[in-house]
């Protein structure tokens, strides 16, 4: 899959079929559409374009709003599309001057001039230009001016699937990860670098790597501990993450942490990957290191059970 990290990069393609959207989570909603994107590429000879933009939209459109977290950052994605097929990914920086065309500005100097467009498939729903104005009808009256089609993927198709990114977002935040993989069609992740933290689990035997994420707007699910899977060093371990404040010794930060099974080798500053398979609990404060200690012990005991198939 080629990257282009602005719409000016791109050299427009034979047949081109286009789709365009935010894509955050690449659900199975996405999927569908992207599967149809492919097999239209296919019957064409074509080459399929998707056309994303960042940061979100609403990151610039209300920048008051500083609660919109992303359930997957931008490089998360890319490797996301790249495993479905798709051949070219454009992402637009997205800015005010952007969001203010027309949506007939939009179609001919966007989706014509700078992508080539022979067809575009898109949802019942979407929707593009300034304050929202452009969608369906817009896109099939200048269709034949602009010598492009547009494919609409049905009301009933979309919904037969049931998911979009919000419930994703909100199962995660309430810790109901069956729901969000079972929406998401993969195990939720995380990416981010091995930081050396104060090694307090070390005492009572559970050491842990913690994770830092520097992108601020990556979602992390609600606090407690997860039966996770890490990658690190092309290598894949089972293992016990947490995340939360630490209450037991009084932490001030959310830290975000996992001990790897069977794993002793130091990976300070390392990439990391944690896939998130199940909740185990809430986090809880205890009166003690020891008492930690054993509840730590039960929880290992419960995630291995659960991390047995």
């Amino acid at each position: 899959m080629k990257i282009y990290h602005h719409i000016d990069e791109f050299i427009p393609v034979k047949n081109a079929v286009v789709t365009i959207g935010t894509f955050d989570g690449v659900h199975l909603g996405h999927r569908k559409i992207i599967s149809r994107l492919k097999e239209i590429a296919d019957s064409i000879n074509g080459e399929t374009v998707i056309l994303t933009f960042f940061p979100h939209p609403r990151m610039i459109l209300h920048p008051e709003d500083q609660d919109i977290k992303m359930i997957n950052t931008m490089q998360e994605k890319a490797e996301l599309l790249e495993q479905l097929g798709v051949d070219h990914l454009i992402i637009t920086p997205f800015s005010r001057d952007f969001s203010n065309q027309t949506p007939e500005e939009y179609i001919k100097n966007v989706l014509v001039e700078k992508i080539g467009t022979k067809k575009i498939v898109i949802g019942y729903d979407h929707r593009f230009g300034k304050d929202r104005q452009g969608g369906l009808a817009e896109l099939q009256q200048l269709a034949p001016i602009y010598d492009f089609e547009v494919i609409e993927i049905p009301e009933q198709d979309i919904h037969d699937v049931a998911v979009s990114s919000t419930r994703i977002r909100q199962a995660l935040l309430n810790d109901n990860i069956s729901l969000a993989n079972e929406f998401l069609g993969y195990p939720f992740f995380i990416t981010g670098k091995v930081m050396r933290g104060d090694q307090i689990g070390r005492q009572i035997n559970y050491p842990t790597a913690n994770i830092l994420i520097e992108e601020t707007y990556k979602l992390i699910p609600g606090e407690g501990i997860f039966a996770v899977k890490v990658k690190v060093s092309e290598q894949e371990f089972k293992g016990m993450g947490y995340i939360g404040h630490r209450p037991t010794i009084n932490g001030l930060t959310r830290n975000i942490e996992v001990n790897i099974f069977d794993f002793d080798h130091d990976i300070y500053t390392q990439p990391i990957r944690m896939e998130f398979l199940h909740f185990v609990r809430g986090d809880v404060k205890f009166e003690s290191l020891e008492q930690l200690k054993r509840q730590l012990d039960k929880d290992k005991a419960d995630v291995k059970a659960l991390l047995t198939d």
